[in-house]
């Protein structure tokens, strides 16, 4: 008996454009309002802003939003990592229902932290099997990572990011000035994406970060050393990206300090940001790079120094816990088919992958991390004793 075999093979081109727009609130700066009305067809626009910016800034997108005469509804997100659940995106795609939001036009734009735009990007590539939307991140962490990746997605059963999509908005619009009411915890949050760029990437930008950290973050990346390390970061993302953009290669430089955090950080999830995380996961990374001839004992001493000069912690009990950590590496690899692809610091500014990373290894690593962290600690306390 003969069988009948289809193949259907197609491609599809994606391009999304992240444009650098300062002062996006302002009356007098139409590129909001051209992003809404451009493709309108009198519907009323979804606007889905995290709680903690509408605190600051709702009655000002308000009276931009009345100005320019845009139909809309505000939604407000809660942006903390522990709401980043499938309620909120079901809270979205109800809220897209109810005002009726076309398949192509009328899109809803997002306005906040990376939790709120990962939660308005799933909702969009699931409501009617995807629909464009735009966003517009306010925090250093969502401006230099978030708004360059394909990804959408949410935590799961205690795992960062289970539940996910590839779904790029149209556009990411970048307002820098957003960074001035942000807290500076939140900088140094963002600072470590922005702290992995260089070291997996860009020595020029580890070297900016490395010589003013402090000043980077005490003036909130807004000075011109500010921007241009921003810019580079983004730059460095973009090419990283731009050739593996759904991870066909499991073998990916930008997921430095992404191998042991994501576990660590989920368990933790009530002390440690997504970027304190990835810089604790950069620095345990760096000891096995030195275990293994990469980094020297100065290499190494300069990562933590420039760590610890963004405002970044240095160690946390998370990372001491062997089990905890060996489980994470267990996850990640079932991420990357059950290769470890593990991504360290060959040199500055340049990465390598392992594929035979030991537990013995990574306990050595994380008990050489625990000693510079507890001599840091005293070091502090030394210090704040002579004052």
């Amino acid at each position: 008996m003969s069988t009948d075999s289809w193949t259907i093979s197609t491609q599809l081109d994606v391009s999304y454009e992240i444009r650098e727009t300062p002062s996006l609130l302002d009356l007098d700066n139409p590129t909001l309002a051209d992003v809404l009305t451009s493709d309108s067809q009198g519907g009323t626009k979804l606007v889905i802003v995290d709680r903690a910016v509408a605190r600051l800034y709702g009655a000002r997108l308000e009276r931009y939003l009345k100005e320019y005469n845009v139909p809309h509804r505000l939604l407000e997100l809660l942006g903390d990592e522990g709401r980043k659940t499938m309620g909120q995106v079901l809270q979205v795609i109800s809220a897209l229902n109810e005002v009726g939001t076309l398949r192509a036009s009328d899109a809803p734009v997002a306005i906040g932290g990376g939790v709120v735009l990962d939660v308005v990007g799933l909702a969009a590539s699931l409501y009617r099997r995807g629909i464009p939307h735009t966003r517009v991140p306010t925090t250093l962490l969502s401006l230099v990572d978030v708004s360059v990746a394909a990804k959408t997605g949410v935590n799961f059963q205690g795992f960062r990011n289970r539940i996910g999509s590839y779904s790029p908005p149209p556009l990411t619009l970048v307002d820098p000035a957003f960074l001035s009411t942000v807290s500076t915890r939140q900088i140094s949050n963002g600072g470590g994406e922005i702290f992995k760029m260089g070291l997996i990437k860009d020595p020029a930008l580890f070297a900016l970060l490395e010589n003013g950290g402090p000043a980077l973050v005490a003036n909130k990346f807004q000075s011109p050393e500010g921007a241009e390390a921003i810019r580079r970061a983004i730059a460095g993302m973009i090419d990283e990206l731009r050739n593996n953009l759904w991870e066909k290669d499991l073998r990916r430089a930008v997921d430095y300090g992404h191998s042991f955090s994501p576990l660590v950080e989920m368990r933790h999830v009530e002390q440690l940001l997504h970027g304190e995380a990835v810089a604790l996961d950069c620095l345990l990374s760096a000891f096995i790079a030195h275990g293994r001839g990469y980094l020297n004992h100065h290499e190494v001493d300069r990562i933590a120094a420039t760590a610890t000069g963004l405002g970044l912690p240095t160690w946390h009990p998370g990372f001491a816990d062997i089990d905890l950590l060996m489980q994470a590496l267990a996850d990640t690899m079932r991420h990357r088919n059950g290769n470890q692809n593990l991504p360290v610091v060959e040199s500055i500014g340049r990465a390598t992958f392992l594929n035979d990373v030991s537990a013995e290894e990574i306990a050595d690593a994380a008990h050489r991390m625990k000693r510079l962290g507890e001599h840091q600690e005293s070091e502090l306390v030394r210090r704040g004793t002579n004052r």
